[in-house]
């Protein structure tokens, strides 16, 4: 499959031309551990993300049709819960979103998006990287399959820990087991303590 088909197939979401010379043209320099003004510079600049004019230069909105919705925060929070403010000129976090109830989101077409904005360093920097929690459990799945539901519904996902970065990938799965909504997280590597104990519980 080619680059073009592949983007009218996967990520539409996103814009294929966008997409295609993103890889190419976006050096992967916009990374959490950053100044804002960094980050801001960089969303700016990078054909993938293309934001409006308005808004604060963190957050892209994108939006296809009513069916089909992309985006891209970048936080001086850590992900998950709000715990504390953080240092206001750094940014921990930094996270995309796609909702598509025409194509639906899988972890590939996540892990593709992945690539087009950050580049082959970040996106083999996620490759490579540990799986430290699956959730929901082996067990629960085990339950679900010995009481015979029909499906679980809810949300799937892990926690990556890489060299650089840890990763954060959730699915919301419908009752079918098909999902039509998924985001990624890219954050500090001292926040994954953090997640590990909120998705624990």
């Amino acid at each position: 499959m080619n680059a073009r088909s592949f983007c009218l197939r996967y990520l539409s979401t996103l814009g294929c031309f966008g997409l295609v010379f993103g890889a190419i043209a976006s050096p992967a320099w916009s990374l959490p551990g950053q100044r804002t003004e960094t980050v801001a510079a960089w969303i700016a600049g990078n054909p993938t993300l293309q934001p409006s004019d308005s808004g604060d230069g963190l957050t892209v909105r994108r939006t296809d049709t009513a069916a089909q919705r992309f985006e891209f925060r970048a936080s001086v929070l850590p992900p998950g819960r709000i715990s504390f403010l953080g240092n206001p000129g750094i940014i921990r976090s930094e996270n995309f979103s796609l909702y598509d109830l025409i194509n639906g989101v899988s972890l590939p077409r996540l892990e593709e998006a992945l690539r087009v904005i950050y580049g082959l360093d970040i996106y083999t920097d996620y490759q490579n990287a540990q799986i430290v929690r699956i959730y929901p459990s082996a067990d629960t799945l085990e339950m679900s399959r010995r009481l015979n539901l029909p499906g679980l519904g809810g949300r799937e996902g892990e926690l990556r820990l890489g060299i650089r970065f840890a990763y954060w990938i959730e699915l919301t799965k419908n009752e079918d087991s098909s999902s039509h909504s998924g985001q990624m997280t890219v954050f500090l590597k001292e926040d994954l303590p953090k997640m590990l104990r909120e998705l624990g519980q």
